[in-house]
């Protein structure tokens, strides 16, 4: 924690352990969190992402959780923002095969030890 900037104990053991489903109450199962679907549940109108990310600032509507996905393309890349380098539905479909797989092992080299 002394090394975080925006270090509070509360926070971030709550916020790691859910998203990690590691605390008091883990989860049975894998959760990949879709990052465009959990800005627009908790930032509806863009506010965070207007504030943070000024290449965004004149996109309108819920174009700002995806602008390239969602026609303001012309609009973000005229101010200079990426293109998206992750396709996300592939990228989990590929981590939950890649967990899949690992899981059905029965040993696992972890730092250089065979673990079982």
């Amino acid at each position: 924690m002394l090394h975080l900037i925006d270090g509070d104990f509360a926070s971030n053991n709550g916020g790691w352990g859910f998203a990690a489903s590691t605390g008091v109450d883990p989860q049975p199962y894998f959760r990949v969190f879709n990052p465009l679907l959990q800005s627009e549940k908790f930032d509806a109108e863009g506010e965070y992402i207007r504030k943070w990310v000024p290449e965004l600032k004149d996109v309108v509507g819920k174009a700002i959780h995806d602008p390239y996905g969602r026609g303001a393309g012309k609009v973000a890349e005229k101010a200079g923002y990426p293109k998206p380098i992750v396709e996300h539905k592939m990228a989990r479909e590929r981590a939950l095969a890649r967990y899949k797989e690992g899981i059905g092992r029965e040993t696992a080299n972890v730092g250089g030890g065979v673990h079982n």
